[in-house]
């Protein structure tokens, strides 16, 4: 079984970081994310898997964290929305990303697309690896690398596809 010892964690920390950051796009947010991560692996060391990579179980539960968090924020956006009181400069993620329309074609992809890029192309996980990761099939890792492979090269030529508009008369 894969032992969680402190030059293994201390060797994650960097990449944990470099993930939490793709994701949140926020320094401090980051490390709060690789935090938490580090305080369940440890506390849950137990549960890792002898044949489950390392790497793939420490980005599972960051990334776990961070969809977790991304619910808890849009519920409570939706509580304050219910009683009268809109969350100032809350706004959903495809709103963030329209706002950020000038950064770079990679930080443009959906958290999902994103997220399985840095874990294969980035972090070097095999698509085993990814899909532990992340908790989904092998298969929906292929596709959905293939996927996002194909919406940057769109969106890095800048031929992004256009959204669908219905024509109002």
């Amino acid at each position: 079984m894969n032992h969680l010892d402190d030059d293994q964690l201390r060797d994650m920390l960097q990449r944990l970081r470099r993930f939490a950051l793709s994701l949140t796009r926020d320094a401090s947010s980051a490390d709060d994310l690789v935090q938490a991560t580090v305080e369940r692996a440890l506390s849950r060391r137990a549960q890792q898997q002898a044949e489950a990579s390392l790497r793939a179980w420490l980005f599972s539960i960051l990334y776990r964290l961070f969809i977790d968090g991304k619910r808890r924020e849009r519920r409570h956006a939706r509580w304050l929305a219910w009683f009268g009181r809109e969350e100032e400069g809350g706004g959903s993620t495809e709103a963030i990303v329209l706002a950020e329309a000038g950064l770079a074609a990679f930080t443009r992809l959906p958290t999902e697309q994103r997220a399985l890029l840095l874990l294969v192309s980035v972090e070097g996980l095999s698509y085993k690896e990814a899909a532990l990761a992340l908790d989904v099939p092998i298969g929906t890792v292929m596709s959905r690398l293939s996927r996002a492979r194909a919406a940057l090269r769109e969106l890095a030529e800048g031929n992004p596809v256009p959204p669908a508009l219905r024509r109002l008369k």
